[in-house]
């Protein structure tokens, strides 16, 4: 009773605290410097300092699947996608592969979903392999290197592992072919075998135009204190329970589903957009993997992320101060969430509201069309152009050994 009689003062406070803030910073025209950023390389010159070649590849590798499938248009996996379209037009692509810094492979492997529109992962390392096998059998670039100055958008679950369940992934472990490329995925989780060091975690896909039709009005009270919807089980896939989330999301509906400060259910209402708008924190659990889109979704309307996914890489940290703007909860201590969260100063939710109200912030979480300054597809120019110079020994001497085109389960050497 006595955190809920907080928690209402708190709302109350913050509600006052902000039409004030946002008061100021329409008469200013200023927000809060994000601090801790590694610097735009970009800015000032992003043709001079970075050229990407992007393969032409036969349209069953890319185009004909969204023509089979136009699903894969609108699901957290579109990435690879509408970073492909990105870079046909950006001003980065080179024609001349010979002044390339970097090799773009358009291949769509999260683009065969199922009835409810989940991505199967079990033809993705099928797709990969052929075209990885086609470019190196055609052009010169990939065997110079064996792939190193190349990238691929790898937007599963567990990345470049292809598959959704961790245990899976972690016996599959990344597609040997791909053992000197650089991926740039959505999984991003510390000493893991999916994550390699030099990936560049990008954040999921979200719709930027469904999301600004839902945008309201921003002296609208945060008169929720914690929202979530979702899966707290998945029955289909772990029937047993308690290895979907590694628990913690069970642990939370297990904790609060009758807590009044706590708003979360497993019904999507088409309030949803609207109601992360009108809440404090937004809560991030861990699913099958670290991430999912509620990150993004939360910093796009303002809520306060609370992250729960032990050893998580976080998209753009170069660019986002994830420690300033989020609030961390470590897996095994989500029964004590509702102390966690009313202890929290009211100067730093205030502080964190004002940084999360940046709009650079917002940008750098989406993939707009046309593309925007400082988008995601910015910040992922930017996480390659950090990369160059190449080092000189990814380019193979005479004598060195090739990849093993025979690496990994039998079932991925089926051709596709």
């Amino acid at each position: 009773m006595r955190n809920l009689r907080w928690a209402l003062i708190m709302c109350f406070f913050l509600e006052s605290s902000l039409r004030a803030e946002t008061f100021k910073l329409k008469r200013s025209q200023k927000t809060e410097r994000i601090s801790g950023s590694a610097g735009d390389v970009l800015e000032d010159d992003p043709v001079g300092r970075l050229k990407v070649f992007v393969y032409k590849l036969p349209s069953k590798y890319n185009k004909k699947m969204v023509e089979k499938e136009e699903r894969c248009l609108h699901h957290m996996f579109a990435a690879e996608i509408y970073m492909h379209r990105f870079l046909l037009s950006s001003p980065v692509r080179t024609l001349n592969p010979q002044e390339a810094d970097w090799f773009y492979v358009p291949v769509y492997t999260t683009c065969d979903l199922t009835r409810d529109g989940l991505p199967l992962p079990f033809k993705s390392p099928r797709v990969m392999r052929s075209a990885i096998q086609l470019i190196s059998t055609t052009s010169p670039y990939w065997n110079r290197t064996q792939g190193a100055d190349h990238f691929f958008i790898v937007p599963h679950d567990f990345g470049a592992c292809f598959h959704y369940q961790e245990d899976i992934a972690v016996e599959r472990g990344i597609l040997p072919l791909l053992e000197r490329a650089t991926l740039v995925q959505t999984f991003g989780q510390r000493n893991h075998v999916c994550q390699r060091e030099g990936s560049i975690t990008i954040p999921p896909y979200a719709p930027p135009q469904k999301m600004q039709t839902h945008v309201i009005p921003p002296t609208t009270p945060r008169a929720i204190f914690v929202y979530f919807r979702g899966l707290f089980y998945d029955a289909g896939n772990d029937p047993q329970g308690g290895y979907y989330a590694r628990g913690a999301r069970a642990s939370v509906w297990e904790n609060f589903k009758n807590n009044p400060l706590f708003d979360i259910s497993t019904e999507h209402t088409p309030t949803y957009y609207e109601d992360m708008q009108r809440a404090i924190f937004c809560l991030c659990p861990l699913g099958w993997a670290p991430w999912s889109p509620r990150l993004v979704e939360a910093v796009v309307f303002g809520c306060i992320p609370v992250i729960i996914a032990d050893h998580i890489v976080l998209p753009f940290a170069d660019a986002i101060p994830w420690e300033d703007i989020g609030v961390f909860v470590h897996e095994r201590d989500v029964p004590k969430l509702d102390t966690i969260l009313t202890t929290i100063p009211i100067d730093v939710i205030l502080r964190k509201q004002r940084l999360l109200a940046n709009p650079s912030m917002k940008q750098a979480m989406l993939f707009p069309q046309p593309a925007q300054p400082g988008d995601a597809f910015h910040q992922i120019l930017n996480g390659l152009a950090r990369k160059l110079p190449h080092r000189d020994d990814v380019f193979l001497k005479p004598g060195e050994p090739f990849l093993n085109w025979t690496a990994g389960p039998l079932a991925d050497l089926k051709p596709w």
